[in-house]
């Protein structure tokens, strides 16, 4: 049993959501700045340790539950969703956060994946997104980029990756994000959000595998080459990106186009202005791909829909205000009941 925290101790940084067990990533990994970054929103959010659980399934990403001082389940792969759920139903107080990588979520994982995210409980997902089999030393993953040379593609990856910002955004995810490792401060601002949202919050983080997937964020994480190559998503701000902001992105119909400040007549006033309450919107940003467009990071879409926990409660408070309450023993004893003796004689019971 985890002991309550007192009052005034609670929340006041992430010491407070530290367990006795030091994470081990590897030196380097993103992952380090991630799990940071995560429990200083923990402590932002000032969730009792004692109504805090960690979910995870299987890979780097799924260590987490160990480095946090909460309750938390080690699950099998990919399975993490389902179990989540499962703890929100027997606990609505807790608050449900998973930690998952590529191959966990969109391989083995992938219809718990696209059923949480429809479904919309009041959870938590994040997907550490290093584009690789970590754990496991080295194989392509479903993120994996076309060309990818690994353990399992010696010639260079032949699949189209899969998106998991417009996977999660298309199955009815209500907040989505998406995050870089390299920007703590951004990381943290974005899973407080989450930590707020009423519904089911999916947030892709970019993470550096140093070991076997160096560099592969590089273009679009590193200090060097952010500026031109991403756009910081604010909610009413015009999505300007470039070393001085001169370029930006307008619509033509229903298609991005990148435009630079001052050519064709183009001023700020023509830029696209971000709104996270269009979900058609988020689904057009999340397919903008690198190097084609720059890549939006931050909060792609946040709307308000019924939450499936409330849905729940607010059914069976229905039904049992109709029907009254129910009986386990009895429910297992009606129905067709038989049984079988010594000799294999079937009897009605």
């Amino acid at each position: 049993m985890i002991e309550p925290v007192n009052e005034i101790e609670r929340g006041v940084t992430r010491k407070n959501y530290l367990s006795s067990i030091a994470p081990r990533w590897c030196p380097g990994c993103g992952s380090h700045a991630l799990f940071k970054s995560l429990t200083d929103a923990f402590a932002e959010l000032k969730i009792p340790n004692e109504k805090l659980a960690v979910i995870s399934g299987i890979g780097c990403s799924s260590r987490s539950p160990y480095y946090v001082e909460s309750y938390g389940f080690h699950s099998i792969h990919g399975r993490a969703p389902a179990v989540a759920q499962g703890v929100k139903l027997a606990n609505p107080e807790l608050s449900v956060w998973i930690t998952t990588g590529d191959g966990d979520a969109l391989a083995i994982g992938g219809n718990h994946f696209t059923h949480l995210m429809r479904r919309n409980p009041n959870i938590k997902l994040i997907l550490f997104n290093n584009e690789i089999y970590g754990l496991t030393k080295g194989q392509a993953s479903p993120t994996s980029y076309v060309g990818q040379k690994t353990k399992t593609t010696k010639f260079g990856n032949i699949e189209r990756p899969v998106r998991p910002l417009s996977q999660a955004i298309s199955s009815g995810a209500t907040f989505a994000a998406r995050l870089a490792d390299t920007d703590g401060a951004q990381m943290t601002r974005v899973m407080v959000e989450a930590g707020k949202h009423k519904g089911v919050s999916f947030i892709e983080v970019l993470i550096n595998c140093v070991i076997y997937a160096d560099g592969v964020w590089e273009q679009v994480s590193s200090k060097q080459y952010k500026p031109e190559n991403t756009i910081r998503l604010e909610h009413g701000k015009p999505m300007l990106f470039g070393v001085s902001s001169e370029k930006g992105i307008v619509l033509e119909g229903l298609r991005p186009k990148v435009v630079k400040i001052g050519e064709n007549g183009i001023t700020k006033e023509n830029i696209l202005v971000h709104d996270i309450h269009n979900p058609n919107l988020s689904y057009i940003l999340a397919n903008m791909t690198f190097p084609e467009f720059p890549m939006p990071l931050g909060i792609f879409q946040q709307l308000e829909q019924p939450c499936y926990d409330d849905l729940m409660q607010d059914q069976a408070q229905s039904v049992t205000a109709k029907l009254g309450e129910g009986d386990i023993f009895k429910l297992l004893k009606s129905g067709d009941i038989w049984r079988i003796d010594e000799n294999g004689t079937v009897h009605s019971a």
